[in-house]
């Protein structure tokens, strides 16, 4: 532990280094995730009203794109903190310790759910995994309409907007969803979606994907529950089951914050942010920005998060984090 503090002390001095040579920056600076933005938004918003630091700087750059921000080095012309609505790949910590961010804490803030989501105008739709793995694959035999996946099914045409590569949203679908669907025996074929149009990719800006939703309601998008919750007037959410086969005991699950918190909801995965520890000590306001994240006023069952559709962590999980924070444990 005394060897790690002195690394971090180091790196500290690092950056404080090269922040004496550039201009120095007073202000938090974090990019990565769509889905974890408006979260990170509302605590930035409400940290500039309660303190005398400035308003965090926060980018929607994607999952990946944030990671690639993150990694690129230490010192004020790099990101502080990183979003990220999956976990940080193996390569991703790779291509950050070769550019000398070493020393990074891991802060889970809450669960979320994927909605697969269409137009309240439209059919409301229940689901099981391997239906919507048959409609979206390139080895699901390309049905054209839903009632070809299953008779039970509208006669609608299958239009589906996926989030681009660089969305961790993309990569926990793939993961959930189409992965654990998967009859292939080829695993590396599980994730591989048709490309005759009938799936195209999207961008990071989901209220602009809600916006194509009502405007074509036979068309399905795929994004974190806030975006739904926050358009419930216009979107609606499939029920999902992970149930297969000639089960008719499918209990399909509406994406909801109890059935997310539940496990009940079968497309559910954490949000988290990383942070530069080496940063701490030279950006102005990034101890106390980390402090108001881990509040039980922020982020616990009470707190302002809930109210933004944020399905809180269990009580042991929220100690766990904001003993991460108040410690500076890194990750190993």
């Amino acid at each position: 532990m005394i060897t790690r503090n002195i690394a971090v002390a180091a790196a500290a001095m690092t950056v404080a280094a090269t922040a004496s040579v550039a201009v120095a920056r007073d202000t938090v600076s974090i990019v990565g995730s769509s889905t974890v933005y408006p979260f990170a938004t509302v605590v930035a918003e409400e940290f500039g009203k309660k303190t005398q630091f400035n308003t965090p700087k926060i980018e929607s750059t994607g999952t990946g794109g944030g990671m690639k921000l993150f990694c690129a080095g230490l010192g004020t012309d790099h990101a502080d903190i990183t979003n990220a609505s999956r976990l940080m790949k193996s390569s991703e910590r790779e291509m950050c310790e070769s550019n000398g961010v070493t020393d990074i804490m891991y802060v889970k803030v809450g669960y979320d759910g994927i909605a697969f989501a269409n137009s309240v105008e439209s059919p409301k739709f229940n689901l099981t995994l391997e239906q919507i793995w048959t409609a979206m694959s390139a080895h699901g035999g390309l049905p054209a309409t839903w009632n070809e996946v299953d008779s039970s099914l509208p006669n609608q045409p299958i239009s589906i907007i996926v989030p681009p590569p660089t969305s961790g949203t993309r990569d926990a679908f793939a993961e959930l969803v189409l992965e654990e669907a998967c009859p292939l025996e080829d695993e590396d074929k599980c994730a591989e979606l048709r490309e005759d149009g009938a799936v195209v990719e999207g961008g990071e800006n989901d209220p602009l994907l809600v916006n194509k939703l009502v405007e074509n309601t036979d068309q399905f998008g795929i994004f974190g529950y806030s975006f739904l919750a926050n358009n419930a007037d216009r979107i609606q959410g499939a029920g999902i089951s992970a149930a297969s086969g000639q089960n008719y005991n499918m209990n399909y699950a509406d994406p909801t914050i109890d059935t997310i918190a539940s496990g009940d909801y079968p497309i559910a995965r954490p949000l988290q942010f990383y942070v530069k520890a080496a940063h701490l000590d030279v950006i102005p306001g990034m101890k106390e920005f980390m402090d108001e994240w881990v509040a039980e006023g922020t982020w616990g069952p009470e707190g302002y998060l809930v109210d933004a559709n944020l399905v809180p962590m269990p009580d042991a999980e929220r100690e766990e984090f904001r003993n991460v924070v108040q410690n500076r444990v890194v990750m190993k």
